[in-house]
């Protein structure tokens, strides 16, 4: 199978799993809570793991030089997308922050403004998560399993919390379930474009995948970790490190598989 068919398989996945909100509509709030609980644990230690095993090495075989700032500068455009397009709405003169909200009534019959900017900012996220799994099928098959894993694990409990902001918002529940679909669509648009455009710039992987290593680790260092942090019951923090460990020794079992 040719490089741009593992790409366009793999982004074709994370964008049909934009499509997990529909358990919001067969699994009762408590037991998905739990779910999400879990996931989070395993997305945060599969995403950490993924660049400092996987990126990171990859990176730095191809040229050590100007790697940390090429993460930096991951981390910097990753923060500047939550900031002002993705995780914030302001109206009325007050503004909130929105992670989990699956179960909140919804407002009816008007759709909130911050529906159509959770839907542009997780437009432009999802774009740059098609560009970082592109780059790394360029750099190896392998590689780019790895990564793209490493963005569904973290794409499914994101995306039950984006359904819900919408349903919230005043979204019915098919309208959510197909402008966040819609919106996931845009993977495949970043991949396209790294794909070709990576063939006719000279040594673009060579920030791209260092880049994305620093995607990573904000959204796993400032979005999924601090969720686990607000955990005060020693059981579910047990819980929640087994499977955060679970999810780094998951990326590193795949590590070997793959590369030997």
């Amino acid at each position: 199978m040719s490089i741009l068919a593992y790409i366009l398989l793999s982004v074709i996945i994370v964008s049909a799993v934009s499509l997990v909100g529909v358990l919001t509509l067969v699994v009762r709030p408590r037991l998905l809570e739990r779910i999400l609980f879990m996931l989070v644990s395993f997305a945060a230690g599969a995403m950490l793991a993924a660049a400092f095993l996987d990126l990171l090495p990859a990176a730095m075989e191809q040229a050590p030089d100007g790697v940390f700032g090429a993460v930096l500068a991951g981390m910097v455009v990753f923060f500047f997308v939550e900031t002002f397009l993705y995780w914030y709405h302001c109206h009325s003169g007050k503004c909130e922050r929105h992670t989990h909200v699956v179960g909140e009534k919804p407002h009816k019959h008007i759709k909130m403004p911050f529906t159509y900017l959770n839907l542009i900012g997780d437009g432009v996220h999802n774009f740059l998560d098609g560009v970082i799994i592109a780059t790394s099928y360029l750099v190896s098959v392998p590689l780019g399993i790895i990564t793209s894993l490493a963005v569904i694990f973290h794409e499914i409990p994101q995306e039950i919390g984006d359904f819900g902001i919408l349903v919230y918002g005043g979204f019915s529940k098919y309208e959510a379930l197909v402008y966040n679909f819609l919106s996931a669509l845009t993977a495949i648009a970043g991949a396209l474009l790294a794909y070709f455009f990576a063939s006719s710039i000279e040594n673009l992987t060579h920030w791209l995948v260092p880049f994305a290593a620093g995607g990573f680790i904000y959204i796993a260092s400032v979005d999924l970790l601090p969720e686990l942090h607000q955990t005060q019951n020693l059981k579910k923090a047990s819980i929640q490190m087994f499977f955060f460990l679970l999810g780094i020794g998951a990326i590193w079992a795949l590590t070997q598989v793959l590369e030997h």
